[in-house]
């Protein structure tokens, strides 16, 4: 097997258990270590990874995973936890759904959903719910930002506090230990933040690899959201806080 097979699986492997060491890698692939060592370091120079003694770890970092690249992570885990977010989204009702490709899964999980008027600042939900026609959408303002058709700024802000929803989904770049919601562009932060003070009621989609991730920017805390839905149970203390703040913690196995 080329590296050119093996680095999209070690990335993988990396994102689902936080690492990867270097004996383990060479016996999964039935390779040498020196190439695995080699491997390791292509990856770490192109910033995917950070070199560690016997292997290697995800990058800290401060710039997401690229669009292309996040659609195609985990896509099982997130098609489990769309399905079981939009059993709980009624008929009826209005609903907010923001940037990222587990509420563009949900938004996939809502086509047979009937008189929904959904608002949104994700040009690829727009696009999706456009093919249910007992969905009314609209598309918020601002400034588009090309690599994933997410619309940020002061004008999608402002476009959201006019209303008042019933339901807000939203997800997140990183989930650490404390119950902190993060992500990496500070405009997008902005327009979540507003989404969660405009909703009477907020979902969390998030999978279980942003525990081993972490971005610079705080949305909010657990305590501010009234269901998650994750594909994995949570660490025990931060299970313990949710339980503290009331905040239901949904797991949906593949």
């Amino acid at each position: 097997m080329s590296q050119t097979f093996r680095h999209p699986e070690i990335l993988e492997i990396a994102r689902t258990a936080g690492k990867v060491t270097v004996d383990e890698l060479s016996q999964h692939f039935g390779v040498a270590v020196q190439t695995i060592r080699r491997d390791l370091s292509d990856l770490a120079a192109s910033g995917h990874l950070e070199r560690v003694h016997g292997g290697a770890v995800l990058p800290s970092g401060t710039v997401n995973i690229g669009y292309n690249e996040r659609r195609t992570l985990n896509t099982e885990a997130k098609r489990a936890i769309a399905k079981a977010c939009a059993a709980e989204v009624p008929d009826n009702v209005s609903i907010f759904l923001n940037i990222g490709t587990s509420t563009e899964a949900v938004a996939e999980e809502l086509m047979q959903h009937k008189n929904l008027m959904v608002v949104t600042n994700n040009m690829n939900v727009a696009n999706i719910l456009a093919h249910n026609a007992e969905c009314e959408v609209l598309v918020t303002g601002g400034q588009l930002r090309r690599a994933d058709g997410g619309l940020v700024g002061n004008l999608a802000a402002d476009t959201i506090r006019q209303f008042k929803f019933d339901i807000a989904v939203i997800g997140c770049s990183a989930l650490d230990l404390e119950g902190d919601l993060l992500d990496f562009d500070i405009q997008e932060v902005a327009v979540s933040q507003t989404i969660l003070r405009q909703s009477r009621k907020t979902f969390l989609v998030s999978d279980h690899t942003k525990f081993t991730r972490s971005a610079p920017v705080r949305i909010a805390s657990l305590r501010d959201i009234d269901t998650v839905f994750s594909d994995r149970p949570f660490p025990a203390e931060l299970a313990a806080l949710c339980v503290e703040w009331n905040t239901n913690v949904m797991v949906s196995r593949r």
